[in-house]
């Protein structure tokens, strides 16, 4: 292995350490999973380790939901601690989560890479501007979610958060502040949501990538990359702990707000990308 090859390894690992702390932290204090930071993070690794083009957001994806496994845990289990996970809600979402994952996964696997792409992107940006501009209009009081609802909502989460390669957490939050959950609340059980969502979804990308066989890339295991989940696994579990510790020292306020900043500036980001690879 020359110098030049090295180094670039050396910069690649450096690359995703960094996106990996960013985006525990961030799985840990807003209850996302990381997914939304790992995405676009492990686009750019694959990109320079020049993996093919039509599998390298599959990849991003199918990885980013193996990661936030271990992410999500630790997650959840530190939230718990400060009671702030409502397991009901959890329980009631199991299985239409996996009939939403399940057509989710059909979904990514058939779009090309662009597609994805500013899928993305799009689904990033209207979630911003959610948590910045409408959060304060939303209830302060709990109110009871019907059954049907809840059915409802947890086929359309477990279908949007595969293609995105997300915990759910995204949705999640504002589904539930949206009732008039606390912010706390909202983002500790988004995290155990994001659990059964990168489980089904890390599988059933896993199987389909197999199936398919059109994974090039080393290291692979259909659309998973194990090199890229053995970076980022012992990072962000660490950081997701010390961020969803911090979730309860910071104004509830001031967390909505950089919640849909944070959001916005990744979909900017994500449809450059676009752009250049369109």
């Amino acid at each position: 292995m020359d110098i030049t090859i090295s180094g670039e390894i050396i910069n690649l690992l450096i690359v995703l350490s960094l996106a990996a702390t960013v985006a525990g932290f961030m799985a840990g204090l807003l209850g996302v999973g990381g997914g939304i930071i790992m995405v676009p993070a492990l686009y750019y690794a694959f990109s320079v380790l020049d993996f093919d083009i039509t599998t390298r957001m599959h990849l991003s994806v199918g990885t980013s939901l193996a990661i936030i496994i271990p992410t999500s845990i630790i997650s959840t289990k530190t939230h718990s601690e400060y009671n702030a996970v409502d397991f009901k809600m959890v329980k009631s979402f199991g299985l239409f989560i996996l009939c939403g994952v399940i057509a989710g996964t059909f979904l990514a696997v058939n779009l090309k890479t662009p597609a994805l792409v500013l899928f993305f992107a799009f689904f990033a940006f209207l979630v911003g501007l959610f948590f910045i501009f409408l959060r304060e209009n939303l209830m302060n009081n709990p109110k009871t979610i019907s059954d049907v609802v809840k059915k409802t909502t947890g086929i359309v989460i477990g279908f949007i958060s595969v293609p995105l390669g997300i915990g759910g957490g995204s949705l999640m939050v504002p589904f539930m502040r949206t009732f008039g959950y606390d912010i706390r609340k909202s983002i500790g059980t988004a995290a155990a949501v994001g659990f059964l969502i990168a489980v089904s979804g890390a599988i059933t990308m896993s199987i389909s990538g197999k199936m398919i066989g059109n994974v090039n890339a080393p290291y692979s295991f259909g659309y998973i990359n194990l090199m890229g989940f053995l970076v980022f696994v012992p990072v962000t579990t660490v950081m997701a702990r010390i961020g969803a510790k911090a979730v309860h020292k910071i104004d509830k306020k001031l967390l909505s707000k950089i919640f849909g900043i944070f959001l916005i500036c990744v979909s900017i980001r994500s449809f450059f990308e676009y752009l250049n690879i369109s």
